[in-house]
């Protein structure tokens, strides 16, 4: 069925459930998981009396946000060790997560995307967006989602 598993994560508690079904998955079928976590892009600099003010230097963000990857992605694969599931690892800083998680997913030639939807609704869905709904109107693979 599914060889190859992405799952997307946020390093929140919901998307840890999403985590889990993701591990137990490919321990049933034997497949290979890979856990991919977006970064937000390089915060634009502000302009302010005529000057421009960095908050800090791309470089510089670009190290917060690898190990902020490391931190979440090694709990995972501590996770994935355990349950001895083949395992690999993806990050990328990207403006739109739903569109990393979908290059991810091209890249790593997932089968199948597992994730977590905060189930929002309403003007909330609206005004907020959903990744997940992204996610699920432009993916040509199945997409699992976990609540």
């Amino acid at each position: 069925m599914y060889k190859n598993i992405l799952v997307a994560t946020d390093g929140t508690r919901l998307s840890g459930k999403a985590v889990a079904h993701a591990i137990a998955l490919a321990k049933a079928l034997g497949a290979k998981l890979t856990a991919f976590y977006a970064s937000a892009d390089y915060p634009l600099p502000m302009y302010a009396e005529g000057t421009i003010i960095e908050p800090m230097s791309r470089r510089e963000y670009a190290a917060i946000c690898k190990e902020e990857a490391d931190k979440i992605l090694g709990t995972i694969a501590a996770k994935a060790k355990t349950a001895r599931v083949a395992f690999d690892r993806a990050h990328a800083v990207d403006s739109t997560p739903w569109h990393a998680i979908l290059a991810a997913a091209r890249k790593h030639r997932s089968d199948v995307i597992v994730m977590a939807s905060h189930g929002r609704r309403g003007v909330s869905a609206l005004l907020l967006g959903s990744e997940t709904q992204k996610v699920l109107t432009h993916s040509k693979v199945p997409v699992i989602v976990v609540r």
